[in-house]
């Protein structure tokens, strides 16, 4: 018999909850480190100890795929609850953070146990909606500016962002990627992308993600949840870059095409603004 989503839900807080109390009173939680009640990045970081782990294997593909230097100005786009900026926090020795995301409870958490450590660590709560993280978000993505000025950053990243995205969104997002980047800064994205190999294992049943739903410019995983899971056609996104002025230099692709790769499960994107 197939148990309510309801019910595993609360029977997978209980089990965090009391994790979180036994990691509080031994002590072993590592600083900065959030509760995992709070972490909403996959169930299976909610419960292995791989939070910081998949952290400092992210910093690696942002350092030797996306050129990260440990003095750039770093935006974080959907920067939940400080995985990315506790994995940086070591690394950015004379850079600056600013992460911002759609979950005010990741963001309260990171202002109050990441900043007063790390002051130019800083971080902005965005109510955007969205279906499968902000359902009572007050502004709508495709019209959502990023609340920071011109050039203001020399490396902009998003992990797993654009997996929760529709075109119209994906757009508005790129443009304003464009914008802050200062000419010549780096951005750093990942994807499910659609190309003859992706397609393939999908229609042989090979990979862990099927996306059966068509939508603009790609697919969804659910037709009533369209946020869940969103993979975009390689040709559209390629394309994409440089209506808004951006060049694409790498694209490394993933495992979750069932591919063996030495890149992480999904696709990634690295492009230089001109």
């Amino acid at each position: 018999m197939k148990l309510p989503y309801q019910f595993k839900e609360a029977v997978r807080n209980t089990v965090m909850a009391v994790l979180d109390a036994t990691e509080k009173v031994t002590g072993r939680r590592e600083p900065m480190t959030p509760p995992r009640r709070l972490n909403n990045v996959g169930s299976a970081s909610r419960f292995r100890s791989d939070f910081n782990a998949i952290g400092k294997e992210l910093l690696g593909y942002l350092i030797n795929d996306g050129g990260l230097k440990p003095d750039d100005r770093v935006l974080d786009v959907g920067c939940g609850v400080g995985r990315m900026a506790i994995a940086m926090n070591s690394y950015l020795t004379s850079g600056t953070y600013d992460g911002f995301d759609i979950v005010k409870q990741s963001i309260d958490y990171c202002q109050k146990a990441i900043t007063p450590v790390r002051p130019s660590f800083r971080f902005k709560h965005a109510d955007i909606y969205s279906s499968e993280y902000n359902a009572q978000g007050t502004i709508r993505p495709a019209d959502f500016r990023f609340p920071y000025r011109d050039g203001a950053f020399t490396f902009v990243f998003l992990t797993s962002v654009f997996t929760h995205m529709q075109r119209p969104e994906l757009e508005t997002y790129l443009a304003e990627i464009s914008r802050v980047l200062a000419p010549g800064g780096r951005v750093f994205a990942t994807y499910f992308l659609l190309n003859p190999v992706s397609l393939a294992a999908i229609a042989a049943d090979r990979n862990s993600e099927k996306f059966p739903f068509l939508t603009d410019k790609g697919r969804v995983q659910h037709q009533f949840n369209v946020d869940a899971a969103v993979a975009f056609e390689e040709d559209y996104i390629a394309d994409l870059y440089p209506t808004r002025g951006m060049r694409v230099t790498q694209i490394k692709y993933g495992s979750w095409t069932g591919e063996k790769t030495n890149a992480g499960y999904q696709d990634a994107l690295v492009a230089v603004k001109d």
